[in-house]
């Protein structure tokens, strides 16, 4: 991606920017691939599953996602440093790894909601490192780009090439293998995070500003 930049009318990014915006990419391709059929294996191959579960759910995973992730905000926001910042980031990406993978196994109800509950959990340690970081390192001048790639690239285009794998994966392999290929894919987009450590600073300024960006996953 590096050399696309180097070679096209797109602005130079610095490394830190160009890490995220591919590992986030990583990251909403394998939840993409759910997309075209979590709702039917919920209530097709799940005993007690209905739309009404489903709901209940995503209820679940909203309300203790919105609520932790302002915990987590505040105590790194404290701690005026990156260190902090990184590891819950890295520790939200391999719990959503090891939570996801657990629903090849599901086969009640209740192991849909205490997933969902799981995720919830990894995705409040996930989100706020991400904003923090992002926006401490966002290139001068070019807010608007780097904001708008991500969410181009990363959100955009990762979300259409999951999806459109995701269901050529369920209808040849099977709905719950895909969810492997999710948890394994979060795993990769959890590794590629280590190409931040060099860049994580030990003391950051109070003057940046954050930006209410949000991504919705199931």
């Amino acid at each position: 991606m590096d050399w696309l930049f180097k070679h096209s009318w797109m602005p130079q990014i610095n490394q830190v920017i160009l890490v995220i915006v591919t590992a986030e990419f990583i990251l909403t391709v394998a939840f993409g691939l759910l997309a075209p059929f979590f709702a039917v294996f919920v209530t097709q191959q799940i005993i007690g599953g209905s739309v009404a579960v489903m709901g209940f759910a995503i209820t679940i995973y909203w309300a203790v996602k919105s609520i932790l992730q302002l915990v987590v905000a505040k105590y790194i926001d404290r701690n005026h440093g990156e260190i902090d910042d990184f590891y819950f980031f890295l520790a939200g990406g391999l719990l959503n790894a090891l939570f996801i993978s657990l629903y090849f196994f599901a086969t009640h109800a209740w192991h849909i909601y205490a997933l969902h509950f799981l995720i919830a959990v990894a995705d409040a340690m996930l989100v706020p490192p991400f904003y923090a970081i992002f926006t401490r390192h966002v290139d001068k001048g070019k807010e608007g780009f780097e904001w708008s790639l991500y969410s181009s690239f990363s959100i955009g285009a990762g979300t259409a090439l999951g999806s459109a794998t995701g269901g050529i994966l369920a209808t040849v392999a099977g709905f719950r293998v895909v969810f492997l290929f999710t948890g394994a894919l979060t795993f990769i987009f959890s590794i590629m995070l280590f190409f931040l450590r060099p860049y994580i600073r030990p003391k950051v300024t109070q003057d940046m500003i954050r930006i209410p960006v949000d991504r919705k996953k199931m």
